[in-house]
Order: structure tokens, then sequence, then C-alpha cells
């Protein structure tokens, strides 16, 4: 299974259309990601990235539910990690 994160553009680096990258901020941990898929992307937009690539823009509604229901997941996994019943 994929999973693709949502980021906020913090700042482009490179908007060459080939070799586009731009700085994405997941929740105040910052990576470079490629950006060729998405040029016409903004700061303060939210993408989807996979695998270091923003594959396409999301709104920000949809980014903050899928922050939450990820954060969700992690809490669930935790308590599962925690629980030694079969």
């Amino acid at each position: 299974m994929c999973l693709g994160a949502p980021g906020r553009v913090a700042s482009w680096i490179d908007r060459d259309p080939l070799m586009a990258a731009a700085e994405i901020d997941f929740g105040g941990v910052k990576k470079r990601c490629q950006m060729a898929c998405v040029p016409e992307a903004q700061e303060g937009d939210y993408v989807l990235v996979h695998a270091g690539v923003a594959l396409t823009i999301i709104d920000r509604a949809a980014a903050e539910q899928l922050l939450a229901t990820l954060a969700e997941w992690d809490v669930h996994e935790m308590h599962e990690a925690e629980d030694p019943s079969p």
C-alpha cells in the first residue's frame, strides 16, 4: 500500500519545469520535494507527497482531515502495541 502525506509548500527552491523543487512543511519537519507534477502550486498551498514527489494540490480542509486521520491511526497503533492480548 502506498500512502501520500499532506504538507504545506513553505518555499520554492527551483521553478525549472523539469527540476522543480520546494521545501515542504510536514507539521514542523521541512523536506525538499520534487514539484514537477504541480508547478502551479504557490507558497502556502497544501500538496500530497509520496516518495519525495508532490503529486497534487489538495485544499486545506482535505489536508487537515487527512492529518487528523493519520494522527488517529497513530494513536490506535500505539494502543495496540501496548495491549498484549491477542
